[in-house]
C-alpha cells in the first residue's frame, strides 16, 4: 500500500484576506487537497499572530474572516483536517521540548531576527531594541506545528525555506538525543511552488497590506469594483494600443482568465482597448470567478457558530494523532508517571522472570509434586501430590500458558487453582502484605515473556 503524503499548511491570522493571498495561496491549496495521495492538515496560524499583533480585536476578526475564506473557497474538511493551532494544547508543549533541544546559535541565523537586529543596528537603536522572544523564537514554534504532525512536505514561500530548514535540524537533533534507534520525527521538505502567481497591487508593487494597495477578496461587488477601478495604469488613450506585457491589470486579468480568454484579452488591449473598459473586463471576470464563494463567505460570518463547530471537530481530528504522540515524546525525554514507572518495574520482574523455573522431584512415598522458584530462588509454590509425573508437568504447563490465575488467599499464605481442585500452595508470610506481594510475584512470574 502507497502512504499517503502528508502536507501541512500554517495560514496566519493578522489580516483580511485579498486577492493576491487567493491566488498565491489558497486557491492552489485547495485544488492540492483534493489529491487522494495526499494526507493533508491545514491550520490557522494564530499562536504566531500574537508575534505580529497585539490588537485582540483584529485577532479575532482575522480568524474568522480567514476561517470563512477557506471554506468558502471550496476546502473540503471531510477531506482534510482544518484547524485552529491554539485549539492544540500539545502544540506549545511540543514547542517547550524543542526549545530545550534546540541551538541558540541556530535561532541567531533565522531571517527575521537577524532583519529585525540590523534595522536595529541601522537606526543607531539597541541591538535587541523591540524584539520579543516570541520573535526569536518562532521557527522553534514553526518547527512543532510541521513535527507534531510529521508532515513530508511543507507548501512555503522562498522566504520560508528557512524555518523548515530549522525544523529539519531540531527534530533531527531530538531523534539523535531521545530517539535510541526510533527516529520519533519525519524529517520535512519545503515544498516551493514556482508556478505560483504573486500578484501586483494596486499600485504595481506587490499586492501586500503593507503597501496598503490590496483588493479584498470577498467584498461587496461595489468595493471590489471601487478598487479595480483604482488600478495604475498608463496615460495612452481608448484607441491607443496597450502593452499587455507591462500592464498590473492585464496580470491581474490572466491569473483568473482561462488561456483563451487572456489570449481574447491581449488582442483586444494590443488593439487600443480602453482601460476604463479593460477594467470593467476584470471585474466581470472576477465577479463570475468569486460570486459564489462570497456569497457562501457572508453566510459563514453570519453564523460564527457553524465555523466553531467545524474548528472544533478539525480540533478533535488533529488531537487524535497529537495527544498520543505527545505523550510517546514525554516518556522519551523522561516525563513519566510514576504510575507508569511502577509498570516499567514490573516489566523488568517479568523479563527477569525468565529466570523463575519449575523443579519436578518425587517424594518418598512414589507421589510426584513440583516447586516454583522465582530467579532469586526464593519459593513461590509448591505443589500437591501428584499419582504420575505426567500429570504434574501437565499442571506446570497451564500454569505457564498464562490464563487467568485463580488465586486464593487463606490466612496468611494463598493457594492456586485449576479447573475447582487445588493444585499448589504458597509458603507461609509474616504478614497480609508480603502474602499480597507474594501473589504480585507468583504473577509476574507466571506472566509469558513478550519478546
Amino acid at each position: 500500500m502507497t502512504t499517503r503524503t502528508r502536507i501541512l499548511t500554517g495560514i496566519t491570522t493578522t489580516g483580511t484576506p485579498h486577492l493576491g493571498n487567493y491566488a498565491g495561496a489558497i486557491r492552489p491549496a485547495i485544488v492540492a487537497s483534493r489529491d487522494s495521495n495526499a494526507d493533508s492538515f491545514y491550520f490557522l496560524a494564530d499562536y504566531h499572530a500574537l508575534i505580529k499583533c497585539d490588537d485582540p480585536l483584529r485577532i479575532q476578526r482575522s480568524r474568522l474572516e480567514i476561517a470563512a475564506t477557506w471554506l468558502a473557497g471550496g476546502l473540503d474538511v471531510d477531506r482534510v483536517t482544518f484547524y485552529r493551532q491554539s485549539d492544540i494544547p500539545e502544540i506549545p508543549e511540543l514547542t517547550w521540548l524543542l526549545t530545550c533541544v534546540a541551538a541558540k546559535g541556530l535561532l541567531n541565523r533565522a531571517h527575521a531576527y537577524k532583519a529585525s537586529v540590523d534595522k536595529n543596528v541601522e537606526t543607531g537603536e539597541d541591538p535587541d531594541a523591540g524584539i520579543t522572544m516570541g520573535l526569536y523564537s518562532y521557527p522553534v514554534l514553526m518547527a512543532a506545528d510541521i513535527l507534531m504532525f510529521n508532515a513530508h512536505k511543507v507548501p512555503v514561500g522562498r522566504d520560508q525555506i528557512q524555518h523548515v530548514e530549522m525544523a529539519r535540524d531540531i527534530g533531527q537533533r531530538f531523534n539523535h538525543l531521545f530517539g535510541q534507534g526510533k527516529e520519533f520525527f519525519t524529517l520535512p521538505e519545503a515544498l516551493i511552488e514556482e508556478s505560483v502567481a504573486t500578484l501586483p497591487g494596486l499600485d504595481g508593487r506587490k499586492m501586500s497590506k503593507s503597501y496598503d494597495n490590496t483588493i479584498p477578496l470577498f467584498s461587496s461587488a461595489k468595493d471590489m469594483k471601487d478598487a479595480i477601478s483604482r488600478i495604475v495604469t498608463d496615460s495612452r488613450a481608448p484607441g491607443e494600443a496597450k502593452d499587455p506585457d507591462n500592464s498590473h491589470l492585464f496580470t491581474l486579468y490572466q491569473a483568473f482568465a482561462t488561456p483563451a480568454q487572456a489570449d481574447a484579452f491581449r488582442s483586444e488591449l494590443l488593439q487600443g482597448l480602453g482601460w476604463g473598459e479593460a477594467k470593467n473586463r476584470l471585474f466581470q471576470l472576477l465577479d463570475n470567478e468569486l460570486g459564489e464563494s462570497r456569497e457562501r463567505y457572508h453566510q459563514l460570518i453570519e453564523r460564527p457558530a457553524d465555523l466553531e463547530d467545524i474548528l472544533q471537530h478539525g480540533a478533535k481530528k488533529a488531537r487524535a494523532v497529537a495527544t498520543p504522540f505527545l505523550n510517546e515524546l514525554r516518556e522519551a525525554v523522561g516525563l513519566r508517571s510514576f504510575v507508569a514507572q511502577t509498570q516499567v518495574a514490573a516489566t523488568s520482574k517479568k523479563k527477569a522472570a525468565k529466570a523463575a523455573r519449575f523443579v519436578s522431584f518425587r517424594e518418598d512415598d512414589g507421589s510426584f509434586r513440583f516447586r516454583l522458584l522465582a530467579a532469586d530462588g526464593e519459593q513461590l509454590l509448591l505443589s500437591r501430590h501428584f499419582a504420575d509425573g505426567k500429570t504434574a508437568g501437565q499442571v506446570t504447563k497451564q500454569l505457564q500458558a498464562g490464563q487467568p490465575l485463580d488465586v486464593r488467599s487463606e490466612a496468611l499464605g494463598f493457594s492456586v487453582w485449576l479447573e475447582g481442585e487445588c493444585v499448589a500452595d504458597s509458603p507461609a508470610f509474616a504478614d497480609g502484605a508480603a502474602r499480597d506481594h507474594g501473589i504480585e510475584a507468583l504473577r509476574v512470574a507466571l506472566t509469558p515473556v513478550q519478546e
